[in-house]
């Protein structure tokens, strides 16, 4: 019996040799329309900003540093990979692009506000839940391409893993709602512009008014988490506004949280270009806040097309 499994073995073996397995090559999602390449360069552009974020995260703290301020042992480490992750996203989306004919957005430089390890991964939180939110907003954009679409959700579940490390870093928790928040285009590009220095070439998104938290804040761009109830104090540049208000109309802020939450507070005036607002309940993870005329009724595609006088700013809830 043992002879003859050799034997047929050992005639199979030149036809193994006369037709050897055809080389695979790892194939690169297509790029089939403009809208495709603009969903493609954001997500770029927000893997050049978490790739430089992460990779100052890891190198100018220490271990030791981690772990004094309450980080867990391989904390920095875990930094680290994701810094690589970054990389690595923002090196297969060039691939996409060039294999497509396109140039790639080059990296800008950046500006972060953390100071220690415990400002920069609450930076790192909010930076992140930007990116999941592009990327869950972008993802409408992209079905009439199955396999472009899988290359984007792949990337998106990752991102959503390291929010969730960064979160319970700190002792929050790893998923505090059950839906997270799409953004789109405009809000998510207007979102990083906060962090940009200069860039050697932007991309061709509308940037809104600015609307920034004043209290409380301890430095700018740097929100502390903030409960329920709080009052929040926005202040916006009137003159900057695209549209004329009338002084006596009432102003809200809409805060976006989850595909299901917008929720519409009226505010009070606390001198020219500066609102007060109480933060609403119910509302989870981080929302993002616009000012607004509307009292309510609007979707977050119609605050991005026509509804928003300044924003968005990223509100993090505790």
């Amino acid at each position: 019996m043992r002879l003859r499994i050799l034997a047929l073995a050992s005639g199979l073996l030149p036809l193994a040799i006369t037709h050897p397995l055809e080389k695979r090559e790892n194939a690169l999602p297509p790029v089939n329309s403009a809208v495709d390449e603009s969903v493609l360069q954001l997500a770029l552009y927000l893997e050049h900003l978490e790739q430089s974020l992460y990779s100052g995260g890891f190198n100018n703290f220490t271990d030791a540093e981690y772990e004094a301020a309450g980080f867990p042992a391989g904390f920095r480490e875990n930094v680290g990979v994701i810094a690589e992750h970054e990389t690595t996203h923002a090196s297969t989306l060039e691939s996409i692009l060039k294999n497509a004919g396109y140039t790639p957005v080059p990296p800008c430089l950046y500006s972060f506000p953390y100071t220690d390890p415990v400002s920069f991964v609450d930076l790192a939180n909010m930076i992140t839940s930007v990116g999941i939110g592009a990327y869950l907003g972008g993802a409408s954009l992209l079905t009439d391409d199955l396999v472009l679409e899988t290359a984007a959700a792949a990337i998106l579940t990752v991102e959503a893993r390291h929010d969730a490390y960064l979160r319970a870093g700190v002792r929050g928790s790893p998923f505090p709602t059950p839906f997270d928040t799409a953004l789109t285009a405009v809000f998510a590009y207007n979102l990083a512009q906060m962090f940009i220095a200069h860039c050697p070439q932007q991309l061709p998104i509308i940037v809104l008014p600015k609307l920034q938290p004043a209290a409380p804040a301890p430095q700018p761009h740097l929100q502390p988490p903030t409960a329920a109830g709080t009052v929040l104090t926005f202040n916006y540049d009137p003159s900057t506004l695209f549209v004329k208000v009338d002084p006596a109309a009432p102003l809200y802020i809409a805060f976006i949280n989850s595909i299901t939450n917008t929720t519409f507070v009226e505010t009070t005036s606390s001198g020219t270009g500066y609102v007060t607002v109480p933060l609403p309940t119910g509302l989870g993870g981080v929302a993002f806040a616009v000012l607004t005329t509307f009292s309510g009724g609007l979707t977050e595609e119609q605050l991005t097309t026509f509804g928003t006088l300044a924003g968005p700013a990223e509100v993090v809830l505790s």
